[in-house]
C-alpha cells in the first residue's frame, strides 16, 4: 500500500489550534523634524509574551518619513530585532528588517481615515533550516485606520490590518491521510516522499485589530495606550536539517493579544 502512494504526490496539511496567548509591549521613541514634511525617528521597544511571563524581543527601529502631499506620506525604515530565547536565557541571532511604506490620508472634520501599505524584508542570521524558511522573508501589510481628534488632548483610534506572507515554502508530500510517508533507510537518494518546490507561496497569515488612544501631554510629549489582537494562520513546515524527512506540515491558527504603552518626544 505504501508503495502505491509514492508515485502520487499530494499537498496536504493538518490544522493545529493554538492556545490563546497574551503579552505586553513597551516603547520609547524620539521624532525629529528636519524640515517641512521630513521627519526622522528612533524607537526602542520591548515585547513580552507567554502571558507576560518572559521577554520575547528587543527591537530598535530607525525610520525616515516624508509628506510628498498633504494626503500622502512615504516612509523608509530599518529595524534590528534581538529575539530572546527563554530556554537558553540569552539573545538569539538577530534579524534585520527593511521597510518601505506609503500612507494615504483623508480628513473629514475631526476624523482622519488612512490606508497604509508596507512592504518589508526580514533577513535571518545564524543557522536555520533552509528546508523550512527562506533567509529573507517578504511581507506586505495593509492597514486601514480611523483617528478621531475632536476630544482635545485625547485622540482615540482604531485600525484593522491584513498581513500577507509573500514567499512561504511550497511543498509536495506523499500523505496517507494520517501521517506523511517517508521511505525506509534503504531508499534511494531523493526518494523521501516529499519535495520542497521553492519559496513562492503567498497567503494571508495575520488578521490584526487594535483600539488605542494618543494622549498629548503638550506640544512635544505624547503617551500612547492600546490593545492589540492577532488572528494567526501560519503554515509551518517541520523537516530535518538534511531535507530527507518531513515531520509535519501544519496550519497553526489561534488568537494572540497584547497590551501596549508608548512614549514619544517630538522636536
Amino acid at each position: 500500500m505504501l508503495g502505491l502512494l509514492f508515485p502520487v504526490l499530494a499537498i496536504a496539511q493538518t490544522d493545529v489550534a493554538l492556545d490563546p496567548e497574551f503579552g505586553g509591549r513597551v516603547s520609547v521613541s524620539v521624532d525629529k523634524r528636519i524640515t517641512r514634511g521630513l521627519h526622522v525617528s528612533l524607537e526602542e521597544e520591548a515585547r513580552f509574551d507567554n502571558n507576560f511571563g518572559s521577554l520575547d524581543r528587543l527591537q530598535t527601529t530607525l525610520a525616515l518619513s516624508y509628506k510628498v502631499h498633504p494626503n500622502i506620506k512615504l516612509g523608509l525604515g530599518y529595524a534590528l530585532i534581538n529575539g530572546y530565547g527563554t530556554q537558553s536565557e540569552s539573545f538569539k541571532d538577530p534579524r534585520h528588517r527593511l521597510m518601505a511604506d506609503v500612507t494615504g490620508t483623508l480628513h473629514y472634520g475631526s476624523w482622519n481615515f488612512s490606508l497604509k501599505e508596507r512592504f518589508q524584508v526580514t533577513r535571518r542570521t545564524g543557522d536555520f533550516n533552509v528546508y523550512q524558511n527562506p533567509q529573507n522573508a517578504l511581507t506586505l501589510k495593509s492597514r486601514l485606520q480611523v483617528h478621531y481628534k475632536g476630544l482635545g488632548r485625547v485622540q482615540p483610534y482604531a485600525y484593522f490590518e491584513v498581513r500577507n506572507y509573500l514567499n512561504a515554502p511550497v511543498i509536495e508530500a506523499a500523505y496517507d491521510g494520517t501521517v506523511y510517508v517517508t521511505l525506509d533507510d534503504h531508499a534511494e537518494e531523493g526518494e523521501t516522499g516529499w519535495f520542497l518546490k521553492g519559496f513562492n507561496g503567498g497567503y494571508v497569515n495575520r488578521l490584526r485589530g487594535s483600539l488605542g488612544a494618543d494622549i498629548r501631554l503638550d506640544k512635544r510629549n505624547t503617551l500612547n495606550f492600546y490593545i492589540l489582537c492577532d488572528y494567526v494562520m501560519d503554515k509551518e513546515v517541520n523537516a530535518n536539517a538534511e531535507g530527507t524527512k518531513l515531520k509535519s506540515y501544519t496550519r497553526e491558527t489561534g488568537f494572540r493579544g497584547w497590551i501596549g504603552a508608548g512614549y514619544e518626544f517630538a522636536f
